[in-house]
Parts: structure tokens; C-alpha cells; sequence
């Protein structure tokens, strides 16, 4: 029990550190220290420059007091003789004679002999004096040196209560600045405090929960719009997640369910179905798990930034093998792949004739990838023509693919490129595939700063327009 609780008196202890740490590493408290470190750099600077400026003022006054005092008593000595100096009180007042001697003094300028410079400081009993010497002419003739001394006990005293209002008055101001900084940084920080609070508070059950933006119009405000649309794009993005997993089960449980519906058939009834028959079922589901199953992975790689070592690559190479391909799969042997054919079949026929050069830095595989889909879906959804052109346009190589068939509506024309989705002319999974080649096709060019578009065809179909700088 003792030991229990000794370790919750540690743990008490040790929390209440951490909170004094973490508080004394806020925002607040470091904008309070760094704001009163400042100030009080800045005053301590400030006083220091005032009291030099106020003892040089005080001294000057001094000087210039003792000068007049000393022009003063120079013209009576001159015209009265020594003892006229006699009567000087409260001031330093000897005429000193050649030898160092004191011919007279005021009351209190008793002997010795004061220094005789021109200017001078001298402490007597505790008491510092400006002293101010001139030589005087004696009405008896010759020559001695008037010595006139000021006290400064008021310049020292005005000096001394100023270091010690400057002592009390600096921290104080220091103090006081210090506080006025807590109490306006804890209020500034208050809405960014209450919109932590509330972000922390949404949770997955309350996915359109947004943080209140306050009306002041300032950083503050545009932190909350910020960080509102932020929440937005993260609902966005969680929706298509889980819209994507939803309909890439609903895709894989379908082929699943065939083959597992007519595995039960067949073990029911097995002289109702064939072996060949099952067979082709099996292989025709699987074929569309895999083709499912890549598309995902191909999705994923592009979501990730996986494109490989970026080559030029010729763009016109893998339009002809596109084109040479679809020929293949009618059942066309079609000869060079830029003639027509004549579509005496019933498929389409894939005209490569307006291909030309052109080369482009990117992933060859991925860029593959984007030909091949974008000339399947227009052979799935022509009627009779599909029509495949690459040109150099502006410093970007054009990549066109028509058809003739029902196109796309105006209105279909962005939705058409999101993942599962099928057109109604297309809704059949074996004429209309998962809905994932126009998908991977749009990430895909835009991976490579490139853009996909659906317009009007001039074959009356719908035209997939693809745009990719030039390079290599």
C-alpha cells in the first residue's frame, strides 16, 4: 500500500512538471518573457543614457556657477584686496600665493591651500566640491590665484534619487508590461484556444462538425476559414475513401458471386452444366477480377506519386501499338497500323492515320496505360469509327481520341473520369468494364502535369483530349 502510494506522489509530481514545462513553453509564456527581456533591455539602456545625461547637465550647472561666482570674486579681490573674500559662506572660496601660501579664505575654506588648476574636484569631509582657480592681480601688486569651489552634494543627491527610481521603477514597469503581455496574448490566443477545443471534439460521428469562425476579420478569422475548408477537403476525402471501398466491393463481390453461384449449380445439377461451360464462366469472371484487381493497384501506385524514372518517351509509338492492338482484338490483321481498315465485321474501325511525332518525359508504362484506355473506351462506345491523332501544339503534345457513338453529356463531362462510374449508355460490366480506365487515366496524366478533357467529336461521338508538355 505504501508502495502505491509513493508511486502516485511521483506521478503527481512528475505531471505536475510536465504541466509547469508545457506552460512555460506556450506561445503565451514565450511571448510574455521574450516581450519583457526586450523592454527591459531597452529601459536598462535608457537609464543607463539618463543618468549620464543628467550628472553632465547637473555638472554643467554647476561649472557654469562656479565660473560666474569666481568672475565675481576675482573683480573684488582685484579692486578690494585678498580679505575681501573673507565673508564667503557655503562655497570654497582662497587667495593663494605664489609659494603655495594662503593669503586669505572664506569661512569655509580654512587651510590648506586648495588645488590651484584650472578645474578641479576635491572631497573634504565626506563632501565633493567643483573647484575653479584664475589668476588675480593685487591692488598692492603682484600676482596670486583665486580659487572658487562649489559643492556637489545636490548633483550627487538629484543623481542618487534617480539610480534609486530607476532601481524601483524599471522592474516595476517590467512587471507590469509583463502581465498587460499575458492578459492581451491569453486573449488574442483565446479563439485560436476554443478552436483547438473544438477540432479536438469532432470526431467520425460528426464529420460535418466545423469550428466557429469569429467575426474580427483578422489572422485569427482566416485560421478558422483555413482550417474549415481543410476540414472540408478531409470530409471530401474520407467520403470518396469510403465511396471507393464501398464500390470496389460491391465490384469484387459480383465476379465472386457468379462463380460462386454456378460452382453451387454445378455441384447441384452436375449433369446440367458442362465442364466447358463452367469453365468459360470461371475464366471470364476471373479475367474481370484481374483486370479489377490491377486497376486498383495501378490507382493506388498514382495516388502514392508512383510514377518511375521519368524518360522522353515517344508518345506516338505507343499511339500505333494502341491502335495496332484494338485492330487485334476485331480481329482485324489491318496491315500498317496508319490505314483505316474497312469494318466489314461489325467492329469499329481505328484509324490512326492523323498520329504524328511527338515526345514527352514521363513513365513509358504509365503513359502506356493511358493510351491503351483511352482507345478501348472508344472502340466499346463507337458505332462504327475511332479516330486516334497525336500533334505537337504549343509547346505540349495532343493527344485526340473519337468516336461516333452517343458521347458524353455536358454534365457528365467531370463525373465521367470518377472511379466506378458508369454512364447509362454503359452500365453493362461486360461492354462498360469496373469504371476505373477513364479514372486512371485522368490521375495519370495529371501525375505527369498534364490535363484530360471530354469534348464534342467531329465524328459526332464524344473526343478525350489529352495535353502533356513536350520534353526530351
Amino acid at each position: 500500500m505504501a508502495d502505491r502510494t509513493s508511486e502516485a506522489g511521483r506521478t503527481s509530481v512528475v505531471g505536475r512538471t510536465t504541466a509547469r514545462r508545457r506552460r512555460f513553453r506556450s506561445v503565451r509564456a514565450r511571448t510574455t518573457l521574450g516581450a519583457g527581456l526586450v523592454v527591459l533591455a531597452a529601459l536598462l539602456v535608457g537609464a543607463a543614457a539618463f543618468v549620464v545625461v543628467l550628472r553632465l547637465v547637473l555638472l554643467d550647472g554647476v561649472r557654469t556657477s562656479a565660473e560666474a561666482g569666481l568672475e565675481q570674486a576675482s573683480s573684488r579681490v582685484e579692486a578690494e584686496g585678498a580679505a575681501a573674500v573673507s565673508g564667503y559662506e557655503d562655497v570654497l572660496v582662497q587667495v593663494v600665493g605664489p609659494g603655495g601660501s594662503v593669503l586669505a579664505h572664506g569661512d569655509d575654506a580654512d587651510p590648506p591651500a586648495l588645488p590651484t588648476a584650472d578645474e578641479s574636484r576635491w572631497s573634504h569631509d565626506g563632501e565633493r566640491w567643483l573647484l575653479v582657480a584664475d589668476d588675480v592681480d593685487l591692488p598692492g601688486g603682484g600676482e596670486a590665484t583665486l580659487v572658487y569651489g562649489v559643492s556637489l552634494e545636490q548633483t550627487d543627491s538629484a543623481v542618487r534619487a534617480a539610480l534609486v527610481l530607476l532601481a524601483v521603477g524599471v522592474p516595476v514597469l517590467v512587471l507590469v508590461l509583463g502581465a498587460v503581455t499575458w492578459a492581451v496574448t491569453g486573449r488574442a490566443l483565446r479563439p485560436v484556444e476554443r478552436m483547438r477545443t473544438e477540432v479536438e471534439t469532432i470526431r467520425a460521428a460528426r464529420p460535418d462538425a466545423r469550428v466557429e469562425v469569429p467575426d474580427t476579420d483578422d489572422e485569427v478569422a482566416r485560421l478558422a476559414t483555413t482550417m474549415n475548408a481543410m476540414l472540408d477537403r478531409l470530409d471530401r476525402a474520407a467520403e470518396g475513401q469510403r465511396r471507393f471501398v464501398s464500390d470496389a466491393s460491391h465490384e469484387l463481390r459480383s465476379p465472386i458471386a457468379s462463380i460462386r453461384q454456378h460452382a453451387e449449380v454445378a455441384a447441384a445439377h452436375p449433369d446440367s452444366t458442362g465442364v466447358e461451360e463452367f469453365s468459360d464462366v470461371v475464366r471470364s469472371e476471373a479475367l474481370r477480377l484481374q483486370d479489377l484487381v490491377t486497376g486498383l493497384l495501378e490507382l493506388s501506385r498514382l495516388d502514392e506519386g508512383g510514377l518511375g524514372a521519368r524518360r522522353p518517351v515517344d508518345l506516338d509509338d505507343l499511339a500505333l501499338d494502341a491502335v495496332a492492338r484494338a485492330r487485334a482484338s476485331a480481329g482485324r490483321d489491318g496491315g500498317d497500323s496508319r490505314d483505316g481498315g474497312d469494318g466489314r465485321d461489325g467492329s469499329p474501325v481505328v484509324d490512326g492515320s492523323g498520329i504524328s511525332a511527338a515526345r514527352v518525359l514521363g513513365d513509358e508504362r504509365v503513359l502506356a496505360g493511358v493510351v491503351r484506355n483511352l482507345v478501348d473506351n472508344a472502340v466499346r462506345h463507337a458505332s462504327t469509327r475511332v479516330a486516334v491523332g497525336l500533334a505537337e501544339q504549343g509547346g505540349s503534345a495532343v493527344l485526340t481520341v473519337d468516336d461516333d457513338g452517343q458521347g458524353v453529356a455536358a454534365a457528365d463531362r467531370d463525373r465521367v473520369f470518377e472511379r466506378f462510374v458508369r454512364l447509362d449508355e454503359a452500365r453493362s460490366r461486360d461492354a462498360g468494364g469496373a469504371g476505373l480506365g477513364l479514372a486512371i487515366v485522368r490521375d495519370a496524366v495529371r501525375a505527369h502535369g498534364g490535363e484530360v478533357v471530354v469534348l464534342d467529336s467531329p465524328l459526332g461521338g464524344a473526343r478525350f483530349e489529352v495535353r502533356i508538355a513536350l520534353g526530351g
